[in-house]
């Protein structure tokens, strides 16, 4: 079965999602930063109610900090039962990966990024990074653990 990915840009490089676990893609706006987190949770904030931490993923794919500014933007995805902030460049386009379209990592050794990847996609000519959200988040802390 194909998969449908909402691809976007961190620097040069052109990565994907599931458009399934997609919630909504806003403007950036500052986070409020925490205590005691991660570097690459830049903090926290208010989604019509709801805290939402927002994470760098430029940082967390051992890529450098995101300087964010108003051409970025924050994916809102959920990952498990939480709703999470990603800090990204710009989002491109919605892209069908059909089933072997989608190839595993080369075995490229232990680096930050290979370890929150899904695989590679292959659409007209372009490699997609596939993000496997699951693995992004550090499941040892939790919100409530940070404030």
């Amino acid at each position: 079965m194909s998969r449908q990915l909402i691809t976007f840009q961190i620097g040069e490089q052109v990565l994907g999602v599931d458009i399934m676990a997609i919630r909504e893609i806003r403007a950036w706006s500052p986070a409020t930063p925490l205590p005691n987190v991660p570097p690459h949770v830049r903090g926290v904030v208010n989604l019509r109610g709801v805290v939402l931490p927002v994470l760098d993923l430029s940082h967390r794919l051992g890529w450098g900090m995101t300087d964010p500014s108003s051409r970025h933007v924050i994916i809102v995805v959920r990952i498990g039962d939480q709703l999470q902030g990603l800090i990204v460049d710009a989002v491109n386009d919605i892209v069908t990966v059909p089933d072997d379209g989608m190839q595993p990592l080369p075995d490229i050794g232990e680096t930050p990024a290979a370890n929150f990847l899904d695989g590679l996609a292959t659409i007209e000519q372009r490699l997609i990074l596939v993000l496997a959200l699951d693995r992004l988040v550090d499941t040892s802390l939790t919100l409530s653990d940070a404030a």
